[in-house]
């Protein structure tokens, strides 16, 4: 069964799924692949305007799969392809939505602030863990400082606490709020509002959103690249990894 599933809606909409529910489409190398892969097929198609992207299951996504992470063999190509594939997510030239539910945790929470707009469902919890793991939410924090303001990422990426979709809204990390069942046909109306603008017009208004910042995406992200692996290869993050699979409080060395 793929990791990455493609629907093709209608010809302007693409739906994207997460498929690794029986892990909360937890991120390995290669699901990372193919959702990059998806990104491009989505992208190269003349027609395609609009990605959709949701989880199978119980969860968005919850981040990495710490059960790999813990293999230090893999940590640069996973770090690289994390950064890639938030890369492609943003600077894709379709418009992309996040329908989320569950959960969406650190590199989950990535995904989703790297889309251009993001449904969730009431009860979703939203956060970055990473700290109490011994890693530094580097990447993810490219997206997430063009979002909220200083004061509530330095509440989210120190205190490590999940918040919920509400107060996501109401600091700029969601767009809307809305029941369960609602999520995929609030994001298809979206979608269908995105199709009345003309498509060279949306593109470049996107790109613009972008530029109008002092650093680009890609370049925030490369360097944020560098904090990232600073911390997965540290002490800390072996700690902390052993201490989330082994289900115990992790011992920190002051």
């Amino acid at each position: 069964m793929p990791l990455v599933l493609i629907e093709k809606q209608t010809p302007q909409i693409t739906i994207v799924t997460l498929n690794r529910p029986e892990r909360r489409n937890a991120l390995t190398l290669e699901l990372l692949i193919q959702l990059r892969a998806a990104i491009k097929v989505a992208s190269d198609e003349s027609q395609g305007r609009v990605i959709i992207l949701r989880g199978a299951g119980m969860a968005f996504c919850t981040g990495l799969d710490l059960k790999e992470a813990a293999d230090q063999e893999k940590a640069h190509a996973t770090a690289e392809m994390v950064a890639n594939t938030l890369i492609a997510i943003s600077q894709t030239r379709l418009i992309t939505i996040a329908a989320v539910h569950g959960a969406a945790v650190a590199g989950g929470a990535g995904i989703m602030s790297a889309c251009d707009f993001v449904v969730a469902a009431k009860g979703t919890k939203i956060g970055y863990p990473e700290v109490r793991r011994g890693l530094v939410a580097g990447l993810v924090m490219t997206f997430l400082r063009r979002q909220v303001g200083e004061r509530n990422m330095r509440e989210l990426l120190l205190g490590s606490e999940l918040i919920d979709a509400e107060r996501a809204k109401e600091i700029g990390m969601v767009n809307r709020v809305v029941a369960p069942d609602s999520v995929m046909s609030e994001a298809q109306g979206f979608a269908e509002s995105v199709l009345q603008g003309a498509p060279s017009a949306l593109e470049q208004t996107k790109r613009l959103i972008d530029e109008l910042w002092w650093r680009s995406v890609k370049q925030d992200v490369h360097l944020a690249l560098k904090y990232h692996m600073q911390a997965r290869e540290s002490v800390e993050a072996r700690e902390g990894i052993a201490a989330f699979n082994e289900k115990r409080r992790p011992k920190w060395v002051l």
